[in-house]
């Protein structure tokens, strides 16, 4: 009977440091003792990178409007790149391992285009860039791509991508 009035008291002394009613938990789950949250620490196990979502990024940014005597589809789309942005403030920068890209709207007379481009016109990057651009136009704009992708440069590589985007 002690030993079962003893291991009573004992419960009861260390429920009562506790509210009944919080049930919280103190951050772990329990099973296997993996943290409940994420860190914010590069490095750690749950470590999760801020989101980024270029298509809303872009849209906050201004367009640059264009215009030309140019009619040709392939020489529009080459005032496109040789006018898009090159700075933070007027495109979005994607990180690359070996070059950054930069990401901006231009309009030539009226005709929303997409470009991408690198540093400087010397910088060049494989053609296959351009081409997954194209593919994958409306992850990056939000808007789809309305032709086939233009580029400036040679046959193996270029340092900038326009493809004419339809955004309705």
């Amino acid at each position: 009977m002690k030993k079962i009035l003893l291991s009573t008291v004992t419960i009861l002394a260390l429920a009562a440091c506790e509210d009944p009613y919080n049930r919280e938990g103190i951050g772990f789950t329990g099973i296997d003792g993996e943290p409940r949250t994420l860190a914010d620490v590069p490095g750690a196990v749950a470590f999760l990178p801020p989101a980024t979502n270029v298509p809303a990024e872009l849209a906050a940014l201004p367009t640059i409007a264009v215009t030309t005597d140019q009619v040709e589809a392939e020489k529009v789309a080459r005032v496109a790149i040789d006018n898009g942005g090159r700075s933070d403030t007027n495109s979005v920068v994607l990180t690359g391992q070996d070059t950054n890209l930069f990401l901006s709207t231009v309009s030539v007379n009226g005709a929303l285009y997409g470009v991408l481009r690198t540093e400087s016109n010397s910088t060049r990057v494989d053609n296959r860039i351009g081409s997954g651009f194209g593919r994958n136009a409306e992850q990056f704009t939000g808007c789809l791509p309305a032709g086939e992708v233009f580029r400036k440069g040679s046959s193996s590589s270029s340092s900038g991508f326009a493809v004419l985007l339809d955004c309705s």
